[in-house]
């Protein structure tokens, strides 16, 4: 494989390495001679405060079962997250709510009936209202479950399909957009809806509305409409999977998309000769990269553009019509950046990805929630945290890493690259995991003007390669992924910007522009400095950040250490994720030093090192020597917060 590295140096002047590489062994030792062989520049300025009218938080909990636990609202009480992602609006509620299946997967109804539930989640929200945190619900857009009326055999309908039929109340939701329920739902290439039977829910099955239809829209804001009437402040929007659905609107938007994108000769080019009349056999949206081509990612780009659309339209137009200041999120999936084949977001145009948006959530799958440490594999998600701050601009965001064993570490990691640790796969039900939740949230709490509206204090950034992706190129991705690693292990002062919003603004600040793609040099930094970056010596073990807090002259740093005992391995010999905190087992960290450049103009009296396990702050003894400060960080088990101010 012969992969293109890119070194953008200050003053648009550019150095190219093509590596040529057998095995990804290889590539590291490669990569990793390249890196080291840099030479340095400048330390970017400090970062600009947060922007008017930003929703800024740092703490919030999301639980999808147990929210109706005695021990809930006393645990919001000691935690205090700012926002509490709580209930079920969407297709869930409406679909299983009334259903025997109410107190099962996937929402764990409270109690059961449409009328009773919803009461229960309009007095939940007032009493969390009551503690200063910000209410949220999940909602699903287009997961639902039910069994339609069966004309020819009698039986009567079921969930989503009963509800519509029987049970929507137009006084509560306004008129019924569609006579019969069908004509809303995906349509595969054989006309019927698209259906499964893989959940197994209530032994009903599961079918999918169409975001493209515009009576699925008026459905989709009649439940906005209601959410908001019980008192919520938000949604986060979730089952964002457009399947190949070729229905009538996904024929005809899909076509109104190439007719005003792509040119006579380009749509012959696609094997597209009249497209008026020309009939889809296919409008997939994820799929294999191998089995790309130009026409199906331009299937995918028009899916994932499109479902954008109909989210801002529902969310954004209309529920702010309403809420003016409702907040909205979605909840992804990025893993260990599978593109193509994976992510909602993958081919959304830059000016689009997150636009309007207040916060985000990506899930990491098995990409992040084990250790291998005899492999240098510490289940982090510390690059995933990175693109999407550098993506996002910024806004708030958190991940999801489907365990319930490492909370220290998943807490810490997020509060260090700039996103709100959640309780989502916590659970406060175990004592241990209470405690150490509270601990660490209270924590993030004295201190929440180092984390509020905090920027990165970077001095090198990695560009994704999104424009490679947009080609159906996925190779960089992988190079991307090492190069991100090397600097980790390196502990470099390193952000993640993904290529197409790599502008020379954005650049500017940057000591070393660092690209895997071979793609089209953009403007780096200035010259005007030839200091040797910051530099630390610690253990692979540990990951460092560094930021700078919207308020007060400083440089704070973060320090996040993943060794740890880990549980045994299963009878397969693969590692084990453990269960639950008493398998975190962490391991402290001593003998850590810090070599740090300095910002221009931060003058620093002050060096203290803060962390969760330890109250109050230990002054370190420090040297100064120009723009430089030495000190040893003191032995910390998880996190530690180091102070440079004045």
């Amino acid at each position: 494989m012969s992969v293109v590295y890119r070194i953008l140096y200050p003053m648009g002047i550019t150095v190219n390495w093509r590596l040529v590489v057998r095995d990804s062994t290889r590539m590291v030792a490669t990569l990793a001679a390249v890196l080291v062989s840099l030479s340095t520049a400048m330390a970017p300025e400090a970062r600009s405060a947060e922007p008017a009218g930003r929703f800024e938080f740092t703490r919030m909990v999301a639980h999808w079962h147990q929210y109706n636990h005695a021990d809930y609202l006393p645990f919001l009480r000691e935690a205090r997250p700012d926002v509490v992602q709580l209930g079920f609006y969407g297709g869930h509620f409406w679909s299983l709510a009334h259903t025997k299946a109410f107190g099962g997967y996937p929402a764990h109804f409270p109690v059961q009936g449409l009328d009773a539930c919803g009461k229960w989640f309009a007095e939940r929200n007032r009493l969390i209202h009551q503690m200063d945190a910000k209410v949220v619900g999940h909602f699903n857009v287009e997961f639902l479950v039910g069994d339609p009326r069966d004309s020819k055999g009698g039986k009567p309908p079921t969930g989503f399909f009963k509800f519509y039929e029987e049970l929507w109340d137009e006084n509560v939701l306004g008129p019924r957009p569609v006579k019969d329920p069908l004509d809303l739902l995906e349509r595969g290439p054989d006309g019927k809806p698209i259906s499964q039977k893989g959940y197994g829910i209530g032994g009903m099955r599961e079918y999918w509305a169409c975001l493209r239809n515009p009576g699925w829209q008026k459905v989709l804001k009649a439940w906005v409409r209601h959410g908001i009437q019980q008192g919520l402040d938000g949604f986060i929007a979730n089952y964002f999977y457009r399947h190949n659905c070729l229905c009538t609107h996904c024929q005809s938007g899909f076509r109104t998309y190439l007719a005003d994108r792509l040119s006579g000769k380009q749509l012959k080019e696609l094997g597209i000769t009249d497209l008026a009349t020309h009939r889809f056999k296919e409008i997939v949206s994820w799929h294999d990269p191998a089995k790309s081509s130009p026409l199906r990612r331009e299937m995918l780009r028009w899916s994932q553009v499109s479902n954008k659309q109909v989210f801002d339209e529902v969310f954004h137009k209309y529920g702010r019509s309403l809420k003016p200041d409702l907040i909205s999120a979605q909840w992804n999936h990025l893993g260990d950046f599978g593109q193509i084949s994976g992510d909602e977001r993958c081919l959304l145009p830059g000016d689009v990805w997150g636009r309007d948006e207040t916060y985000l959530w990506y899930s990491t799958g098995a990409a992040a929630f084990f250790t291998d440490l005899g492999k240098r594999f510490l289940g982090e998600a510390t690059l995933q945290a990175r693109y999407i701050r550098g993506a996002f601009d910024d806004k708030p965001f958190t991940l999801g890493k489907y365990e319930n064993t490492r909370i220290r570490v998943a807490i810490s990691e997020l509060a260090a690259n700039g996103g709100a640790p959640m309780g989502f796969y916590t659970r406060f039900t175990d004592p241990e995991a209470r405690r150490e939740i509270v601990r660490y949230y209270q924590f993030l709490g004295r201190h929440d003007a180092l984390f509020r509206g905090n920027r990165s204090h970077a001095e090198d950034v990695l560009l994704f390669p999104r424009k490679a992706v947009h080609q159906g190129k996925v190779a960089p991705v992988e190079a991307f992924r090492q190069a991100g690693r090397k600097l980790l292990d390196d502990h470099v002062l390193f952000d993640v910007l993904p290529d197409d919003l790599a502008t020379a603004e954005r650049l500017a600040g940057y000591r070393r522009v660092l690209r895997v793609d071979g793609g089209p040099a953009g403007q780096g930094g200035s010259a005007s400095s030839d200091r040797k970056p910051s530099h630390f010596q610690a253990p692979y073990t540990v990951r460092v950040s560094a930021s700078r807090p919207a308020t007060g002259d400083e440089l704070t740093l973060h320090l996040v250490n993943y060794n740890r005992t880990e549980p045994p391995r299963g009878a397969d010999g693969k590692p084990s994720a453990g269960g639950g905190i008493k398998d975190e087992k962490p391991i402290a960290v001593t003998g850590v030093t810090a070599d740090v450049l300095l910002p221009e103009g931060l003058d620093v009296g002050v060096v203290e090192a803060l962390s969760p396990e330890k109250t109050g702050a230990v002054k370190l003894e420090f040297s100064r020597s120009g723009r430089r400060v030495r000190f040893t960080v003191p032995g910390f088990l998880v996190y530690c917060v180091v102070r440079l101010r004045r």
